[in-house]
């Protein structure tokens, strides 16, 4: 994951942007899975000497961002929720207080799984389901869900040494193989625009809306730092072979 407000690895100097060319970003040790398990063993560590539960990526804006926007649109409380690297969990608590029934995180690393375990035991969230998972390689289990949540997991698999534009096009895949048709994902990139997420994501997906963040005014030019996006899951369309049925 990326901290809120930086865009490491990005090319230097005028060109296209990462939605345009194969070669997005130079790679990052923010794009290893080594550099998160050393990460999350340290928070855990801080976590059980003075119950600190470590960063929350985006800030505490970004939860109730995506929190208004569930309510705003009625979103059933048993609907489904799948956090795409959950990291701490601490997303999943906040929507656990606010009335949400069904979540899952997952994570890759094995020590960020056992730290959200000690957050969710230290907040009494026993129904909220966790397990060490790769995105990229979903089990069978991993999926109908209605509602996926990436805060960003995917700006992390953009920086990765080892064929990024590859791991890109799998989390696209994996994405429309959990989440349900019709179904939203919910996305928080430091590293990508609207017009950039819109191209990685436009087969299956389309865009529904895109949230406030942030604003900042340099040279004369306003933009954000942050990007957050709403999409839909496309239905799927019928075969000829239904049809004829």
């Amino acid at each position: 994951m990326a901290v809120a407000g930086q865009r490491p690895g990005r090319p230097a100097g005028p060109g296209p942007g990462p939605g345009c060319g194969e070669e997005a970003f130079s790679p990052s040790v923010l794009g290893t899975r080594e550099h998160w398990d050393a990460a999350y063993e340290r928070e855990l560590q801080t976590f059980q000497d003075i119950g600190d539960a470590g960063e929350i990526w985006f800030g505490e804006e970004s939860m109730v961002r995506i929190i208004r926007w569930l309510e705003k649109q009625k979103v059933p409380l048993d609907s489904s929720v799948l956090d795409i690297g959950t990291g701490n969990g601490v997303l999943l608590i906040e929507l656990a207080k606010s009335g949400y029934m069904n979540l899952t995180g997952i994570d890759y690393s094995p020590s960020a799984i056992q730290l959200s375990e000690k957050v969710r035991e230290k907040e009494g969230m026993s129904g909220i389901k966790l397990k060490v998972e790769d995105f990229l390689a979903p089990s069978a289990e991993l999926s109908g869900f209605d509602i996926c949540i990436d805060k960003g997991t995917f700006d992390a698999i953009s920086l990765n040494p080892d064929n990024a534009v590859g791991k890109r096009k799998q989390y696209v895949r994996s994405l429309g193989s959990v989440l349900k048709p019709e179904g939203f994902f919910l996305i928080t990139s430091c590293n990508w625009t609207k017009e950039e997420l819109l191209n990685e994501f436009r087969e299956g997906f389309e865009i529904l809306e895109e949230l406030p963040t942030p604003k900042f005014c340099f040279g004369g030019r306003i933009g954000n730092s942050v990007t957050a996006l709403v999409f839909q899951r496309k239905k799927v369309r019928p075969s000829i072979l239904d049809k004829l049925d």
